[in-house]
């Protein structure tokens, strides 16, 4: 009994710390943990269903289905995303395209040098593409049909293109 009395304190700190932990993390959006890693709450849809992120940086996203959404061109999303999330960059990415004069790149990576500067890199693998981080702030809302609507009318986007 003397034992469990010594340990008490230990095991109580420790219980207390998992769960400081557990409400930092295990209930934090998609959204937040891109913010505490230093990319922009943007980069990912508003329907991120969950997601997982592995203790080697793994991120996996699972959204309902693929879908559509609007920046400064068209992204497309896979039902699920990947990448290797590291702090200010996601690397290795896969289930995420993006439009680029009528045709569809694959997003191989993105990343925040510097937050000052305002700016974030998308590697498309034929080029890099700067666009401004205020693109960013807010995530977009991802149509799964394919359509969106522009000024009124609406815009065929992926499904004419493949």
């Amino acid at each position: 009994m003397e034992f469990l009395q010594n340990k008490f304190p230990l095991v109580l700190h420790m219980f207390l710390f998992f769960l400081l932990f557990c409400f930092t993390q295990c209930d934090m959006s998609i959204h937040d943990l891109l913010k505490s890693k230093g990319l922009p709450r943007g980069l990912l849809p508003k329907e991120v269903k969950s997601y997982n992120l592995s203790n080697s940086g793994l991120l996996e996203v699972f959204l309902d289905g693929p879908c559509l959404a609007k920046f400064d061109t068209m992204a497309f999303y896979d039902s699920v995303v990947k990448a290797n999330l590291t702090y200010g960059s996601l690397a290795g990415v896969e289930g995420l395209s993006q439009q680029e004069l009528f045709v569809w790149l694959p997003v191989k990576g993105i990343i925040v040098d510097d937050p000052s500067s305002g700016l974030i890199l998308f590697d498309i693998g034929l080029a890099h593409k700067q666009l401004s981080l205020s693109l960013f702030e807010d995530p977009p809302h991802c149509k799964p049909d394919g359509v969106l609507k522009k000024n009124g009318r609406k815009e065929k986007a992926f499904e004419d293109q493949r």
